[in-house]
């Protein structure tokens, strides 16, 4: 696979390059948000992710998908690491990894599901759980290059305690003109809230995203029953199905 930092691939194969953890911050009870230092890193557009392989003594390897929260940074990339029960790559990441440590990682991958700071479009972010991390990158990345795209997010998470990022998305909500930011809790909803806890449908849709005469780039991510469902909400909706681009997770192995 080709590396595509602007969305034309390169020819240049993808290569595995030593990164090494310089900070670490906890977003939920079960995720983490990790920036790693790697160099020679050739940049990356925001919805890439990369492959992260951990080798042991013995030399037996396992490789995750994780993707980049965060829009080009130099040499630093920040990854948003959920928590898997029983799993090989996140617990370590989690509870063993520390400054200092190596890991490999080989990317940009993806070059569909990324959203570009010359798009003036409107834009409709829909996340499910952990798929919030590549359009936080999204929302990072508008901020940074100054663009009055104006941007919707859905966001569905089970509880308040489950939402990544909490504390910047209100602030951002707050601060950052053209950004609107709603969610739907799916088991626990905070104290105020309107409504019952639900799963997201054809209202939520509806209400909080653009009308389809606008033309928005609409990107969902999240795992494939929500991923789907949302998908085809939008094109009832009327959406076309050129500007809906998906993304979805799901266990591994």
């Amino acid at each position: 696979m080709a590396a595509t930092t602007t969305g034309v691939p390169v020819t240049e194969p993808l290569t595995w390059r030593v990164a090494r953890l310089v900070g670490r911050r906890a977003e939920t009870p079960t995720a983490q948000t990790l920036v790693l230092d790697v160099p020679g890193w050739p940049g990356h557009l925001p919805g890439q992710h990369v492959d992260v392989r951990l080798t042991a003594e013995d030399g037996y390897q396992a490789a995750r998908s994780y993707s980049l929260a965060g829009p080009a940074d130099g040499d630093r990339i920040a990854l948003t690491v959920q928590r898997v029960p029983d799993g090989e790559v996140s617990p370590y990441l989690i509870d063993v990894y520390a400054e200092g440590d190596p890991v490999e990682v080989r990317g940009p991958v993806g070059g569909w599901f990324v959203w570009r700071s010359a798009e003036t479009a409107p834009v409709l972010l829909v996340a499910g759980g952990s798929g919030v991390v590549p359009l936080m990158a999204m929302i990072r990345a508008r901020r940074a290059a100054g663009s009055r795209a104006p941007f919707r997010l859905v966001y569905s998470a089970r509880t308040p305690s489950d939402v990544f990022y909490a504390d910047e998305l209100r602030r951002r909500a707050r601060d950052d003109q053209g950004l609107d930011v709603t969610y739907v809790y799916t088991r626990e909803a905070p104290e105020g809230w309107r409504g019952e806890p639900h799963r997201i449908g054809l209202a939520d849709v509806h209400t909080h995203g653009w009308p389809p005469e606008l033309e928005p780039l609409c990107y969902v991510c999240g795992p494939t029953g929500f991923v789907e469902t949302v998908a085809d909400l939008l094109v009832g909706l009327g959406h076309q199905s050129r500007r809906i681009r998906t993304e979805r997770f799901g266990p591994t192995g």
